[in-house]
């Protein structure tokens, strides 16, 4: 599942060093998913993911809306994300990977993929990223759909900071991708939301 953050393009990277990598996104009406499917098209026309020794297909789009879940006031709706310095949890978006990994399954099991990986890192704090949760729902999937699906989180015993690194040493084009949940028209950062906030600061304990 790729977003065009950070970490899911560095687990791109990774994973298409070993897979051929299907890049899925699902588009759930919320305010910032223009600005990251901007960013994912032009990450995909560049190494590593244009000539890597797997070969990372065409971005996959699928919907499945939230807009008749969450209320028109909701911060993820309006574009009016949780300010620089707030803590994780307020992100914290229901049932989010619920609906994300429904819809993936059930499009790995259209095109006959066995394994969906997604990039939560080290420390996330929500109750749907946890391995019980993804082993859970890998099960569920499994049944329901008869065959088997794997659910995989690579990067999980990883913290931001180490995850820049990484996609240094994969040679992912950082300065491409985009953690942010109020960019502007052209894709750039806003610079005063908390995804904003973790990306500076993973860059800054990296260094130079």
């Amino acid at each position: 599942m790729l977003s065009g953050g950070l970490d899911s393009a560095v687990l791109a990277a990774q994973e298409a060093r070993t897979y051929i990598v299907h890049p899925v996104y699902v588009a759930g009406g919320l305010a910032w998913e223009q600005g990251e499917q901007d960013i994912i098209r032009r990450l995909l026309s560049v190494p590593p993911f244009s000539n890597g020794s797997n070969p990372v297909m065409p971005l996959v789009r699928l919907e499945f809306s939230l807009r008749d879940v969450y209320p028109p006031t909701h911060w993820a709706l309006k574009g009016t994300p949780p300010a620089y310095d707030t803590p994780d949890e307020d992100v914290y978006l229901e049932g989010r990977n619920i609906v994300l990994i429904a819809k993936a399954g059930l499009y790995c099991a259209r095109v006959g993929a066995n394994r969906l990986v997604l990039g939560p890192l080290a420390g996330n704090p929500f109750p749907d990223a946890t391995p019980q949760f993804f082993d859970a729902m890998a099960r569920a999937l499994s049944l329901g759909l008869a065959r088997s699906l794997t659910i995989a989180a690579p990067l999980a015993h990883l913290h931001k900071d180490a995850v820049v690194r990484l996609g240094r040493e994969l040679g992912v084009p950082l300065e491409l991708t985009l953690s942010c949940m109020n960019p502007d028209a052209s894709g750039r950062p806003c610079g005063r939301c908390s995804k904003c906030r973790e990306r500076d600061d993973a860059f800054a304990a990296k260094g130079p």
